[in-house]
C-alpha cells in the first residue's frame, strides 16, 4: 500500500511537470507567433511606403528630369531596384501560400 501511495506521488510529480513545460512551451510559441505577425506586418507597411515614394518620383519625374548619370537618377534607380525585388519577394510568398 506504501508502495503504491510513493508510486501515484511520483506519477503526479513527472505529470505536473510536463504539465508545467507544456504551458511554458505553449506561452514560448505564442510570443514568436506574435513577433512574426509584428514583423510581417512592419514589411509590409515598409514594402507601401516604398512603393508609394516610387510612384511619386516617376509622377515628378514624368518628363524625365532625373538622368541616370547624376545622383538623383541612380537613387531613383536603386529604389526602383529595391521595390522590384521586395515586390518579386512578396509575390512568391503570396504564391507559396496559395
Amino acid at each position: 500500500m506504501i508502495i503504491l501511495a510513493i508510486l501515484c506521488v511520483i506519477l503526479a510529480g513527472v505529470a505536473g511537470y510536463f504539465i508545467y513545460r507544456a504551458y511554458v512551451l505553449a506561452g514560448l510559441l505564442a510570443d514568436q507567433l506574435d513577433y512574426t505577425d509584428e514583423v510581417e506586418q512592419l514589411s509590409e507597411y515598409m514594402y507601401r511606403m516604398i512603393d508609394e515614394a516610387h510612384r511619386n518620383m516617376k509622377r515628378i519625374d514624368r518628363l524625365g528630369a532625373f538622368e541616370k548619370e547624376d545622383e538623383a537618377g541612380t537613387t531613383f534607380q536603386l529604389l526602383k531596384e529595391v521595390i522590384d525585388n521586395l515586390n518579386e519577394e512578396f509575390n512568391g510568398t503570396q504564391e507559396e501560400e496559395k
